[in-house]
Formats: C-alpha cells, sequence, structure tokens
C-alpha cells in the first residue's frame, strides 16, 4: 500500500497565491491532504502532524470554499458541520440483511460451536477472526465509485432509516475512499456508531451542567445523537465509526476475513485495531480472556467478542439461520454485578397475560448503567433463590442488557420478610390467574388492559406491522382514553380521536393515520407474527407463510397437518389451533379485513423438480442495479434453482453486473452462458 496519497503530484505544494496552482488545484490538492491526515489519525493511529498544523489546512481549505462556493462539493472534508432539518427521517432497504449473532457466555459452548463448524466443514482444523463486539448503533454505509452516498440504521435488519446526512458528519467517516488504493465501484459496508468512553463523560457533563437530562450509556447517546432530525445537533456529538464488514462488493472479494477488514482499511475506512487471527478455538479463548482483563482500560465499551470463521468459502458453506450467520458467535464477558437491596416485589403483566414478578431495587450503577428493577422471571425462581422484599442482593446485567438478580446476600443478624407468592388474581384487571408449568398468567385476555396495550405495541412493532410512530406511550394514551380496545379500532382512528392527545398536533397526528393506512396491505408472514400467537415467532411465521400460503389454509389447519410441517412441534401447532378456535380471535381478524386489510397470499412450495430453473446453477459478479445479491439469490431459489460462490463446469449462467471480477473471465473460458441483469431479470420474470 502506497504510504502516502500525494506520490505522484508535486513535492511542493501549491500555493494559494495563484502563481503556481488555480483555486480549483489548490482546494483538491488540500481535501486530499486532509483526507490523507484523517487517514492515518482515524485508521492508522499513526498522526504525521500537530492539530495545529492540521488546523491550519483545514481552515485554508474553508477560506478558499467560501471565496469560490462554486468548486465547494458535498464529499469534501469540510462538509460535516450538518444540514437542513428534516421533517423525517427516510425508509432504506438494505442490500443485504443486517443480522444479529447468537451469543454464548460459557467457553464450554464455544467449544461446542467449533466442533459444530468442524462437522459441518468436514475438516479437523478451523481458523477464526476475533474482534470486539461494539456496544453502538449499528449501520450501512454504501460507496460509489469511491463517494459515500447513502448510510442508514439497521432498523428490522432489512429496512432501516436514511441517516446520511448525519453520518457524514462523523470525522472518523471517510466521505471518499482512498482513490490510490482501487476501491470497488460499488461498496456496502457495515459499521459501529458509539462513543468513546472519555467522550461520553464529557457530554454528559456539559448535559448535566445545562439542566438538561444525563444518557443513562454511550449507546443511548450513540443511537439519541444519530437519529436527530437536525444533523447540526449530530455534529456536535463525538461520535465515532468502525467498519467490520463488506456486505456487498462490486469487485472480486477477498478469500478471508482477515484480507476484508485489510482491504476495508486500504480503502480508508476504520476497522477493530484490538483483533486477532486465531488458528484454533483455544487461542480465541485464550484471546477473550486477555481481552476480559483489560475491558475497563480500553477507550470504548464492549460487550464481548465476535467469533467468525476466516475463510469466506466456508462462510458461504455454512449459510445463515433466520436471524443469525451459523458461522458467527458473539462471545459475551460474564455479567457485571453489584449489590443493592430489593425494595418492593411487584408482578407485571406481559401481552400474552404471562405474569413475572419484578423486584424493585434501590438505584445501583451496573456497568454505567442505572437499575432500578430486575426480573425475578418466575415464581420457582423467586422461591429457588428465595428473594424477599428487604434482602440484599447481587444485581447483574445479563449479557450487559437485561437487569437480574443473580443470588441473594445474607446479612448477619437480619430480620427477613415473609416468603413472596404470586396473587390468586391479575393485579390491572382482577381475573382469576391460571398456571401453567412454572408461569402464572392472567386468563382475562383482551379485557385485561396490561394484555391489551402489550398486543398493540407488538402489533404495530418493526417485525410485524411496522407502524412509525405507534409506541409504547402512544398506546397507552389510545387505551387509556378507550379509543382503541382491540387491533380492529386502530384502523377506526380518526383525526378528532388522536388531536386531543398529548404530544399530537397536525403533523404529527397526520403522519400516524398515514402509517396506520399504508400498514393495511401486509405480508401473510408479518401479519402473523403481530398475532402475537404464543410460540410463533419471525422465523416460524415466516415457515407456515411458506408452506400454506394464506391465512385462511393457517387458520382452517389442524394439529396433524399442522405437525407434517418441517419445525412445526406439537407445542407450535397446539398453540396455533387454539388461538384461531378461539372466536374473539377469529371476530377481530374479520373486523380487519372489513376494515380494509389486504394479507398478501404466498405461493406455496412446489416439488423443485416441477419449478422453471430446476437444476440450473448460477453465479453472479458484480453489482446490479435492481436487486441485491441475496434478493437475486432468492429468486433463483424459488424458482427450483442454486447460486453457487464459484464458476466450474457445472455452472449453468454466469450473471455478470456493474465492474464484473474473474468469475467473467472464468465463464468464458469454460463457454458457459453470461447474461446480462436485464436477461437475468426476463428469465426469472418471464
Amino acid at each position: 500500500m502506497p504510504h502516502d496519497l500525494f506520490d505522484n503530484l508535486p513535492p511542493d505544494p501549491p500555493t494559494s497565491d495563484g502563481a503556481r496552482s488555480s483555486p480549483q488545484e489548490r482546494i483538491e490538492w488540500l481535501r486530499q491532504k486532509i483526507r490523507h491526515h484523517d487517514y492515518l489519525y482515524y485508521v492508522k493511529d499513526r498522526p504525521e502532524i500537530s492539530d495545529a498544523e492540521y488546523d491550519r489546512l483545514f481552515k485554508e481549505l474553508c477560506d478558499l470554499e467560501s471565496a469560490h462556493p462554486d468548486l465547494l462539493t458535498a464529499d469534501s472534508p469540510t462538509q460535516r458541520v450538518g444540514g437542513m432539518p428534516l421533517a423525517e427521517l427516510g425508509k432504506v432497504r438494505h442490500e443485504r440483511p443486517m443480522l444479529s449473532l447468537d451469543s454464548i457466555v460459557d467457553p464450554s459452548d464455544v467449544l461446542a460451536f467449533d466442533q459444530r463448524m468442524k462437522r459441518e466443514l468436514e475438516t479437523d482444523q478451523v481458523e477464526y477472526t476475533v474482534e470486539p463486539k461494539f456496544d453502538g448503533l449499528s449501520v450501512e454505509l454504501v460507496y460509489e465509485r469511491g463517494r459515500l452516498v447513502r448510510g442508514s440504521t439497521r432498523g428490522d435488519g432489512t429496512t432501516g432509516e436514511d441517516v446520511t446526512i448525519n453520518l457524514r458528519t462523523i470525522r472518523s467517516l471517510p466521505l471518499h475512499l482512498r482513490s490510490d488504493s482501487s476501491p470497488p465501484a460499488h461498496l456496502a459496508v457495515r459499521g459501529e456508531v458509539y462513543m468513546k468512553l472519555e467522550d461520553f463523560h464529557a457530554l454528559n457533563r456539559a448535559i448535566t451542567e445545562r439542566g438538561e437530562e444525563a444518557f443513562a450509556n454511550p449507546r443511548n447517546a450513540a443511537a439519541g445523537s444519530l437519529r436527530q432530525l437536525d444533523s447540526h445537533i449530530t455534529a456536535s456529538r463525538p461520535l465515532v465509526i468502525t467498519c467490520y464488514e463488506a456486505m456487498a462488493v462490486s469487485a472480486q472479494p477477498p478469500t478471508s476475513h482477515w484480507e476484508e477488514l485489510d482491504a476495508l482499511a486500504d480503502w480508508g475506512l476504520p476497522i477493530p485495531s484490538h483483533r486477532r487471527r486465531c488458528r484454533t478455538i483455544e487461542e480465541v479463548i485464550a484471546f477473550h480472556r486477555e481481552t476480559e482483563e483489560v475491558r475497563d482500560d480500553l477507550p470504548y465499551e464492549i460487550d464481548g467478542l465476535v467469533v467468525k470463521v476466516n475463510r469466506r468459502d466456508w462462510q458461504e458453506q455454512l449459510g445463515f439461520k433466520s436471524r443469525s450467520p451459523r458461522w458467527a458467535i458473539a462471545f459475551k464477558f460474564a455479567p457485571r454485578k453489584e449489590i443493592t437491596v430489593v425494595q418492593d416485589i411487584v408482578v407485571s403483566v406481559g401481552r400474552t397475560g404471562t405474569l413475572t414478578p419484578v423486584a424493585l431495587l434501590r438505584p445501583v450503577e451496573v456497568g454505567g448503567v442505572t437499575i432500578s428493577r430486575a426480573t425475578l422471571h418466575n415464581a420457582d425462581e423467586v422461591a429457588r433463590k428465595d428473594i424477599r422484599v428487604g434482602d440484599t442482593v447481587k444485581v447483574e446485567r445479563a449479557g450487559d442488557v437485561i437487569p437480574a438478580i443473580a443470588e441473594r446476600i445474607p446479612v448477619p443478624g437480619e430480620s427477613r420478610s415473609e416468603p413472596f407468592s404470586m396473587p390468586d388474581h391479575c393485579p390491572v384487571c382482577g381475573s382469576a390467574v391460571g398456571r401453567e408449568g412454572a408461569y402464572y398468567y392472567c386468563t382475562g385476555q383482551a379485557g385485561c388492559v396490561a394484555q391489551l396495550k402489550g398486543a398493540i405495541e407488538h402489533f404495530a412493532s418493526k417485525q410485524a406491522l411496522n407502524i412509525e410512530g405507534l409506541g409504547k406511550k402512544t398506546v397507552a394514551q389510545l387505551v387509556d382514553h378507550g379509543l382503541v380496545g382491540s387491533l380492529a379500532d386502530l384502523y377506526r382512528l380518526t383525526r378528532d380521536h388522536l388531536m386531543p392527545l398529548e404530544g399530537f398536533a397536525e403533523k404529527s397526528t397526520s403522519l400516524l393515520l398515514e402509517a396506520i393506512q399504508a400498514s393495511k396491505t401486509v405480508a401473510l408472514d408479518r401479519f402473523l407474527m403481530g398475532l402475537g400467537i404464543r410460540q410463533v415467532g419471525q422465523h416460524i411465521a415466516k415457515v407456515l407463510a411458506r408452506e400454506f400460503g394464506s391465512l385462511d389454509a393457517i387458520m382452517n389447519a389442524d394439529e396433524a397437518r399442522l405437525r407434517s410441517v418441517k419445525e412445526i412441534g406439537p407445542e407450535i401447532s397446539a398453540s396455533l389451533v387454539s388461538y384461531f378456535r378461539e372466536e374473539s380471535n377469529r371476530r377481530v381478524i374479520d373486523q380487519l379485513r372489513s376494515l380494509g386489510m389486504v394479507i398478501e397470499e404466498r405461493q406455496t412450495s412446489a416439488p423443485a423438480a416441477f419449478l422453471p430453473l430446476a437444476g440450473k446453477t448460477f453465479v453472479f459478479t458484480g453489482g446490479l442495479d435492481r436487486y441485491s445479491r441475496d434478493d437475486a439469490k432468492r429468486l433463483v431459489e424459488q424458482q427450483g434453482g442454486t447460486v453457487t460462490s464459484s464458476v466450474s463446469k457445472h455452472t449453468s449462467f454466469v450473471v455478470a453486473g456493474r465492474d464484473p471480477g474473474s468469475k467473467l473471465d472464468q465463464a468464458h473460458k469454460l463457454t458457459i452462458r453470461v447474461l446480462t441483469e436485464q436477461e437475468f431479470t426476463e428469465l426469472v420474470n418471464p
């Protein structure tokens, strides 16, 4: 990699008086010089000039751009101060789903993961890359011909919010990739936006001194800062970014994740500096132990390490589950723990009616977060740990997220209160309480306000109907004011209903009504997810939609038919039959349909041999304009074909997009038919 971006420029910098260069030449030289020093500072951690010298270069560029506004460009280093405030954040569909990771804490589970990788790959040794699991906000960055054109939040994993204007304010994020490193024409990258601990504490001090409420932790501060409608606020916050995955590359991708990270750094993107390539799983565990020991000395908050199979061809072979890759895990640290006192034990009612005991605690800070309540899970768990009001307990953030009580700390000479017992009647609606194994539940169903609120929040969530603006506070107002008594009532809301509510004005009322109307057309799997049926999550909803194709077919299926579906066991089938047998549930679905709800049907699975692309194998090379790589793969697989990563004599078609790589040459050598994107579109959409 060339040491300097300016090896081909004159050895002496152009002057600003016009004697040797025009203003345009001087401006471009300054921009390249500043980008170079940004790269050395943020990526290489090896600054070559003082802050004062950097500031001098930056000021000269600002002055020249002010004097020649016609020469100002969006990717100039000076354009990080924010733009006009937005009315709302737009939606962006990701080029590839941004999945989550399976989490483990016990080293024995890491060893089991390694054994599974070896078994599925049929090998005796797997090399891994290990890097920090940053506690921030995940984003997708898209570069076209080296320029940042779009940035979005993770959202629901498929669609996120467009925060391009805010991301541009982050100094460590290059607006333009290093041209001398030959970056790909099209690049989509995943990264994490966060705050360094020192910057976070300084921000909180300043906020507190202004009389405002401080942020609870660095993650909340980063998320709140990046999702601002006014990018000037984002620009004032000390955000940084680290990139760790190339999601789409128009050129030939590297053969390993380690090389991929090196390529990202070569192109000018900041990557994890604290990382290691491990030849064995024992080296992974050792690196995890070393990192946990120095965790508190790191300048940023992490809650574990991410372990990835290094070889990309093995990653492709292992594939993905519905929400996570099979070839990577989050190896979390042991939860942080602190000691406090249980001031009371109350019972909360969830959206499915489950009663959960919750300990109200004397506030205590655990890992930078103030904890005042913690789940006790269920009555059996309370009895097993023997937790009572007034007890001294050890509190932990399980996975550094969910507060829980680890154990009771005996105090010599203490006088303890009576043991806790679950109530006979629901604390919200007064209905009788039933029991199912270790869990108690309210029998009031939709007549219970707590269940109704939870059901509506779930129905409107991102994973279900994704009704923007219908959050916890709004749902509570709608139910408490008697405006919504069922899911169907959402679609009867009018402007007159919403305007008197707290926090609603003309704009917010219009936006919520528009979001509700937009949700009337919904995919079958999302609708199933939104109903909140016990045992039916995102993955099972997709399985049901793919197998049955329509809601009526699912509603009318008996347990035997449901159990015939792979991944549907007796508990899920019994739950489905019980739900759709309930007359009140069917009545709500009928009402939703009568109010204009359109539940999109899906084509059911057909025998592969009868599908149009049965037996055909596709390879993609280069970037596609109309499809993401995952969308194109899905189209092929839906019609019976398969997609592989390498060209061979068994390949049926090679689809060549923008800037195709060496796979196109291989296709020509093997006389394999090459399709343009238009020809591919015509083939999959006859």
